[in-house]
């Protein structure tokens, strides 16, 4: 990599596992978000990274919602800055993996939704 860069430090792990985080080091350009970091990362550095995301309903999905410095954002609104930006999973909901946690309302399940008792 050559030019300015940023150093993301994201949480890693899944549940029952003790979260570990690991940095990367990505390009960086002015207006660059946090998910624009993210998937530079799963794309030319770990595949493996969990980030859940779903751009084409024009942001307004909410998938994308993470913890970007101890705050609650949205990462792909979220600016990177030129230095260290840390990214952690909701600490509300329950995790899968990575920075992927559970969406579902806690008090909805597929069983009431159905019309099942």
């Amino acid at each position: 990599m050559t030019g300015k860069q940023a150093t993301i430090r994201v949480q890693r792990g899944g549940p029952g596992d003790t979260p570990r985080f690991e940095k990367f080091q990505v390009p960086y350009r002015e207006g660059m978000s946090v998910l624009d970091a993210l998937m530079w990362v799963r794309t030319h550095t770990d595949s493996s990274l969990a980030v859940r995301y779903s751009c084409i309903n024009a942001n307004a999905c909410k998938e994308c919602m993470v913890e970007v410095d101890g705050k609650t954002e949205y990462a792909c609104t979220a600016r990177l800055g030129s230095g260290t930006v840390t990214v952690a999973p909701l600490s509300n909901k329950r995790l899968i993996r990575d920075l992927v946690t559970d969406i579902v309302p806690p008090k909805e399940n597929l069983k009431n939704a159905a019309g099942e008792s």
